[in-house]
């Protein structure tokens, strides 16, 4: 396998920035996601590293070796496309072969690195049939072993799993997971979907306008997110989040926004808070509680509708004009239309000065 770096990669169409100083590792055997929202220059990076398109600025390296000048078939990767790109007349086991034959790689080879990615795939049975004969999932499996096939540095994904449906998604995510740490490969998968980074990747790159705006493992994306926007992003259903005004008085900090005003222990922000003007404060709905315990913020909210999930409830309340979603235990007995306490803990709360993450300092907490 092999390590991949990004110089300061830019890009460019007709003077629109796309990508912005993207720079990256990616440690031989990772699982690393590209993830943002449609539009935010993840596939297109994508497709600069496998040599599909020239960046601006910038360079590529793998393994150590500079490839900008290197056409995709001498790069040594193999891509895995949202469309399966098979050849309709060719069987199974032909589309295996094909690039290996293009390639005068021995027959006995071929039939080798066959057999081994149809036992990794288990799609032996189907090594005969036509792409026409096959389900959607058997599709993508014959798209992957076409590239596990090749033994590549690298393997690229490009929402490979878009196409499935739900549940095939989710059986789908599982054999990645396994083949990729099977493999000991190093992957680099774009998607915008958070729960397919989440549960894929061991390591998570958010985009958003063509720029890097968290690089983190999954845990660490999810409990610690850099900005308001990984926050809402990253986490089902989104945090919430609300931006106010913050005002020192004695031993609190009053933050207020809209009809909501919460007091919270001046040590949470910073020394000098008196000169901070504005202020976004978050809380994950699965972190919001029913029952007040010490280090708790109480809200008192309206029910204005109840998701029931099966395992769970989502409870959309209002507190005057703004928005709020908690997660329930569905024998909670929350009805809609009723007036409801909810607490926030204190060790939940995320906050966000300057659009930036801000962390109390052990100092600051004592």
């Amino acid at each position: 396998m092999a390590e991949l770096e990004l110089r300061a990669i830019s890009k460019s169409f007709r003077d629109q920035p796309v990508l912005r100083d993207i720079s990256l590792q990616v440690p031989d055997g990772s699982f690393t996601i590209l993830l943002g929202p449609s539009g935010c220059g993840k596939s297109t990076l994508l497709r600069i590293i496998a040599g599909l398109d020239s960046q601006t600025s910038g360079e590529v390296f793998i393994d150590g070796k500079e490839v900008d000048h290197l056409p995709p078939a001498e790069r040594d990767i193999a891509m895995v496309f949202q469309q399966y790109a098979l050849y309709p007349h060719l069987s199974v086991r032909d589309n295996l072969a094909f690039a290996l034959k293009m390639r005068r790689v021995p027959r006995q080879v071929i039939d080798d690195r066959i057999a081994e990615a149809a036992q990794l795939l288990d799609i032996q049975p189907l090594l005969d049939r036509k792409p026409k004969d096959l389900s959607g999932g058997q599709r993508q499996r014959v798209a992957m072993g076409r590239a596990i096939v090749r033994k590549p540095k690298l393997f690229l994904f490009d929402e490979p799993l878009s196409n499935l449906d739900a549940q095939l998604r989710t059986s789908m995510r599982i054999e990645l997971k396994k083949l990729q740490q099977r493999l000991q490969a190093t992957m680099i998968y774009v998607t915008h979907d958070q729960v397919e980074a989440m549960t894929l990747g061991d390591r998570i790159v958010v985009l958003e306008g063509g720029r890097i705006r968290q690089m983190d493992g999954p845990q660490r994306t999810y409990a610690a997110p850099a900005d308001p926007f990984v926050a809402s992003f990253i986490g089902t259903p989104p945090m919430n989040l609300w931006e106010g005004t913050v005002t020192a008085q004695g031993s609190e900090t009053i933050f207020r926004v809209g009809d909501m005003i919460l007091r919270l222990p001046a040590h949470l922000l910073p020394t000098d808070s008196t000169q901070t003007t504005t202020m976004t404060l978050g809380i994950r709905p699965e972190d919001i509680a029913l029952q007040e315990t010490p280090q708790t913020l109480r809200v008192e909210a309206q029910v204005d509708l109840i998701e029931d999930l099966g395992a769970d409830l989502l409870i959309h309340c209002r507190v005057g004009d703004l928005k709020l979603v908690a997660r329930a235990d569905r024998n909670s007995g929350i009805t809609t239309g009723t007036a409801v306490q909810l607490f926030f803990p204190l060790n939940t709360l995320h906050l966000f000065i300057d659009n930036r993450r801000y962390e109390p300092t052990a100092a600051s907490t004592t």
